[in-house]
């Protein structure tokens, strides 16, 4: 687990790198970069919509993970657009309050 939080912990440092540094380089404007790839039919917009599926995947299963109550259905929503930089803090969380548990981070309510 000491390696799994590791990894989550670098993760997100490096994303919030990549985010300071794309912002000083292009600003705020990420939905135009995001659709002219896919726009264009081009092996980056087929990997835009292949990563956009699994951080839609990954939205649903932190809903489901606690019951699709009021707060987790919040979170999966916040969770497709935020990424990494939302997952992999919300992992190490799980990961501290589940005292380590897999199928307490994996199931949540259903383990």
């Amino acid at each position: 687990m000491t390696w799994f939080r590791i990894t989550l912990i670098a993760m997100t440092a490096l994303i919030a790198a990549m985010t300071m540094g794309a912002l000083a380089h292009d600003g705020i404007n990420l939905i135009s970069p995001f659709l002219r790839p896919v726009a264009d039919l081009t092996w980056q917009g087929q990997f835009n919509i292949d990563f956009a599926c699994y951080l839609v995947l990954s939205g649903i299963w932190m809903a489901w993970r606690s019951g699709f109550s009021g707060r987790s259905i919040a979170l999966g929503v916040l969770a497709p657009p935020l990424g990494i930089a939302f997952l992999a803090p919300f992992l190490l969380w799980l990961t501290v309050t589940s005292h380590g548990d897999p199928r307490r981070i994996l199931l949540g309510v259903h383990a």
